[in-house]
């Protein structure tokens, strides 16, 4: 438990950093143990992210465990048994998607609702920790794909001058859960939900 809390414990500023992480850090924060490709639901191929104007995306492997760091909102959240695989371009615009396979249906349901109700208080949670943030962020809907999908957007802006916005997703299907989540320097104006809610609805669809 002490080292759990030890990661949920971060200052906030790290949280955020890490929502735009430049392509160089991201691909190093990638653990290079990774999980047998036949033991885990399949994962987004770089192709299938929203598309970037002027960059292809580049993916690291699927990998055992939980994130370092973890994912802003639904990071503490997340138990041991997670996968996940991170997504950069060459250029300001990172993404990741966490997967749980739950040990039953009712337990992924309810892990999904947690998720859900963390992205709902995100922004919320975010000023309380730190009060030189201003966060907003928005619901864009359930999406139509197996047991469903939420998107939500958090628009973070710091008093040292950085502004990211990210987009989010909880999906399941069955035990399983994903969490997609997408980020880049800018505001609502640049998010790509349209292509977001269809990497998403990938995402899901791809589990088994």
């Amino acid at each position: 438990m002490g080292e759990t809390m030890k990661i949920r414990n971060r200052g906030i500023r790290t949280t955020v950093a890490a929502l735009a992480a430049v392509a160089g850090v991201a691909a190093a924060a990638v653990p290079a143990v990774a999980a047998p490709a036949s033991d885990t639901p399949r994962f987004l191929e770089p192709t299938e992210l929203p598309p970037h104007p002027t960059s292809p995306w580049y993916a690291g492997p699927v990998a055992a465990g939980q994130p370092d760091p973890l994912p802003m909102c639904v990071g503490d959240a997340l138990p041991s048994i997670t996968t996940h695989r991170e997504y950069w371009t060459e250029y300001d615009t990172n993404a990741q998607q966490l997967t749980v396979e739950g040990r039953s249906e009712q337990w992924a349901k309810e892990f999904a609702a947690l998720l859900r109700k963390d992205l709902a208080g995100c922004a919320k949670k975010l000023m309380q920790q730190d009060p030189d943030i201003t966060a907003t962020q928005k619901y864009y809907g359930k999406l139509n794909v197996e047991e469903g999908a939420d998107v939500y957007g958090i628009h973070t802006a710091s008093a040292w001058g950085s502004s990211d916005i990210g987009l989010f997703s909880v999906g399941r299907d069955g035990a399983t859960v994903t969490i997609v989540r997408w980020s880049q320097m800018g505001t609502f104006q640049h998010a790509q939900v349209a292509d977001f809610k269809a990497t998403t609805v990938t995402a899901v669809n791809k589990l088994y």
